[in-house]
C-alpha cells in the first residue's frame, strides 16, 4: 500500500539536496514531488522563480533548477488562495485536476487530513518549499530519514 511522506523546506538548497539523495537512493522521479510558490519576484533566497528551469535543466534563477529531473508533470498553476505555484513530479497533475480545492485539497487524496493540509498550504503561501513523496510502506522510514537529514520539518507520513 502506497504511503505519503510530507516535509516542508526553507530553501531552495535543502530540497535539492534531498530529493537528489532520494534518487540516489532509488526513489524513481514518479515518486517524488515539489511544490514551491511561483509567479513574479523573488523568494526568501533571492532566487527567482521561474517555471523554464524545471523543464530546461538549466539552474541560473530558478527555484526549482536543480529538480530538473522532476520534470514529470511540472507546470506552473494558480491555485485559488494562493496564487501562482510551480510544482513537478506526480503532485502537479493531481494539483491541476484540484485547483478549485487548493493544495490542502489536493493534498486529501493522498491521504493528507484537510487540517495539515491547509498549514502545508500555509508554508508555501510563506515561501517554503513543500516535498512529498508517494512510495510503497517499505521505503516511507528512508524517505523521511532523507528528508529530515538534509533539513525539512514538519514530517509527517500518511
Amino acid at each position: 500500500m502506497a504511503k505519503t511522506v510530507i516535509g516542508v523546506f526553507e530553501n531552495r538548497e535543502q530540497a535539492e539536496r534531498a530529493v537528489n539523495e532520494m534518487r540516489n537512493s532509488g526513489f524513481e522521479t514518479n515518486e517524488i514531488s515539489i511544490v514551491a510558490k511561483g509567479g513574479q519576484g523573488k523568494n526568501e533566497d533571492n532566487q527567482n522563480m521561474n517555471m523554464d528551469t524545471i523543464s530546461d535543466g538549466t539552474t541560473t534563477g530558478g527555484i526549482l533548477g536543480g529538480l530538473a529531473g522532476l520534470a514529470i508533470g511540472a507546470g506552473a498553476l494558480t491555485i485559488p488562495g494562493l496564487g501562482p505555484i510551480i510544482a513537478a513530479g506526480p503532485i502537479a497533475g493531481m494539483l491541476s485536476g484540484a485547483a478549485t480545492g487548493g493544495l490542502a485539497g489536493g493534498l486529501i487524496d493522498w491521504g493528507i487530513p484537510e487540517e495539515r493540509g491547509r498549514y502545508y498550504e500555509d508554508e508555501v503561501k510563506k515561501g517554503k518549499i513543500l516535498a512529498a513523496v508517494r512510495t510503497h510502506e517499505q521505503k516511507v522510514q528512508k524517505a523521511a530519514e532523507i528528508m529530515r537529514q538534509n533539513g525539512a520539518r514538519d514530517v509527517e507520513t500518511h
